[in-house]
């Protein structure tokens, strides 16, 4: 309640003009939902330290039965292709994984800058934007911060202010329309 005082927020937040109830969520099901439990559930064991020794293990013992087999290429094909397809397989499921990740988090930052009330808006939909938009939207952020931390105080006042915000290159269009510009 301080903090709302402290900055006028009004006693109806946003959270409870807020369209989304939370409470009911969609039933979970359907191939996308076992696959989603899967990825994350093998996501975890393969990201274990037994998984790294069970590996381990797997390697000493295919090195070892080398001279058993003659070193002969079926020996090499078999762990070759062992080795393609659990990195392919892997790699489709680890992505699963850090995608529903990023989307979580991304959701939560959201809800973050809708409930305070003094947050840039149009910030909200960043990941979606090409790297320079990203670039010059930071350099409007730090631009505007009353109070950057010391390294970044220390640069701004060692150079100059660019003449082009965020990587130094000209764009032909500025801006996707969310923020406003000076004429």
């Amino acid at each position: 309640m301080a903090f709302a005082n402290r900055y006028r927020v009004s006693q109806r937040t946003r959270r409870e003009t807020h369209q989304v109830a939370v409470g009911k969520k969609l039933p979970q099901r359907g191939l996308s939902h076992w696959f989603s439990l899967f990825a994350s559930r093998t996501a975890d064991l393969a990201g274990s330290h037994w998984a790294f020794i069970v590996t381990l293990a797997f390697i000493v013992a295919w090195f070892l039965s080398g001279p058993v087999f003659g070193f002969s290429d079926t020996w090499q094909l078999i762990a070759n292709t062992v080795t393609t397809l659990t990195t392919a397989l892997m790699v489709f499921l680890i992505q699963n994984t850090q995608n529903r990740d990023s989307k979580a988090i991304h959701l939560k930052l959201d809800e973050l800058l809708r409930a305070n009330p003094r947050a840039r808006n149009e910030f909200m939909e960043a990941e979606e934007e090409d790297l320079d938009e990203i670039e010059r939207e930071k350099a409007i952020v730090d631009e505007a911060d009353p109070e950057p931390p010391a390294h970044k105080r220390a640069e701004g006042e060692a150079k100059p202010k660019a003449a082009t915000p965020g990587n130094g290159k000209t764009h032909a269009s500025s801006g996707n329309g969310k923020t406003k510009h000076p004429a």
